[in-house]
Order: structure tokens, then sequence, then C-alpha cells
């Protein structure tokens, strides 16, 4: 298995290099977010280890980045970031496990090895509700069979209603997901995508797919 390393502390990236090499593992190690981006979206590598404080780019968007792009490698977070908020939000980005410095070697060890014991996936999902279609590896949306032309934006938020099929999502997680809170909380940029997407994926058709549910959210399901 070949493992990268996203580490901007030399110290401590060269430590976890050496000890996973030491455990016969292919290691290599960057320090620079967007490096590490374009290295993974290159498919040279089985596994990341990722610091979340990096130039370039920061751990949480690598990871929303390549899950956007319908990367699924496994990606474990190690950083000395440790509350709640950050947790979440490097999982719903699309992280795999998540390890806080200081840490014992012995315990990432472990945790890179459960990941490398996950089955891989041979290949992306394609998502379906009724006669909708999202295939995550082309990033294309049908219905019935007819392509629908969608924004970058517009993919991420369908994508992410799909992969919680039937669950009320609301505006804030979407915004967390989507536009990782560069945006007014306040704002209705949630709403404006939504309403969007109804028209694209939805009129014409009898059945409708997108619905609202008022004072909480946005559901996906027939």
């Amino acid at each position: 298995m070949k493992i990268l390393i996203v580490e901007d502390d030399r110290t401590v990236g060269e430590y976890v290099r050496r000890g996973l090499e030491e455990q016969q593992y292919q290691a290599e190690l960057v320090d620079d977010g967007a490096e590490a981006l374009a290295l993974v979206s290159g498919g040279k590598f089985d596994l990341v280890v990722l610091d979340l404080r990096l130039p370039g780019m920061n751990g949480v968007e690598v990871v929303r980045t390549l899950r956007d792009r319908g990367v699924t490698i496994p990606i474990l977070i190690l950083t000395a970031q440790d509350s709640v908020d950050t947790k979440v939000q490097a999982l719903r980005a699309g992280a795999d496990d998540y390890v806080t410095k200081p840490f014992a070697f012995e315990e990432l060890l472990a945790r890179v090895e459960a990941l490398g014991r996950r089955p891989q996936q041979i290949a992306s999902p394609v998502y379906k509700v009724g006669s909708l279609e999202v295939d995550t590896a082309l990033r294309e949306v049908r219905r019935e069979g007819k392509k629908i032309e969608v924004t970058p934006k517009e993919y991420s938020v369908l994508e992410y209603l799909l992969r919680h099929k039937g669950r009320v999502m609301s505006r804030t997680l979407i915004t967390e997901y989507v536009w990782d809170y560069h945006f007014d909380p306040g704002t209705n940029i949630v709403d404006v995508v939504i309403n969007r997407l109804r028209k694209k994926i939805d009129h014409g058709y009898p059945t409708k797919l997108l619905h609202t549910v008022r004072g909480v959210g946005y559901l996906i399901r027939e």
C-alpha cells in the first residue's frame, strides 16, 4: 500500500513516514495542500494521512475537492485541532477517520491498517432516485436517460442530497458541505440553487423528486 503523508511540520511528517516504512508501507511526504491534491488526483496512492493546517490549501478543502471529483481513496486526518466542530466538518467533507496530536504511533498504525482492509470501490457509485441518475465518476446528471446540464454548485448540492436520500438536510448542513461557510448563514444561496435544480430535474415530470420541508430544509425522494 502506497501512502501519501501531507504534513507541514517536517519533524512530525518524517516521524510518520519512517514509522510506516518500517512497517513495509511505501510512504511519501509533502507539505502543501495543493500539491497533495494534484498527487492524489493522479491515482498514485492508496491512502492519505492528512494534516488540516496546510499552506496553499487547507485539509478540509483538499478532502472536499477530492470527494467532489469522485476520488474515493481513504483519508485519515492527523491534526492538533481537536474541537468537535472541526472533526464534524472534516468527516462531513468526506474524511474516513480522525486522529488528534499528540498521538501514539501504534494507534495511527492500527487506523491505517483498518482503512487499508476496507474493500475499495471498483467504480464510483451511480446514485438513483426514481428516473433520476447521477454518475459520480462522470459527474453526469440524467433523468429518463436525458442528460441535464448543471453547474458545479448545483451538482454538489444534488449529490449531497442523493447521498442522504430520504433524509431532510438543513440549509446549514448544505451550506457547510458545498460552500464551507464562505457565505453568510443568513443568505438564501441554498434556496436559489435548489430552485434552479428543481426547474432542471423536476419541471415537466409528473413525479417531483426535490421536496421542501418548511423551516427545516430539503430532501430528495420519490
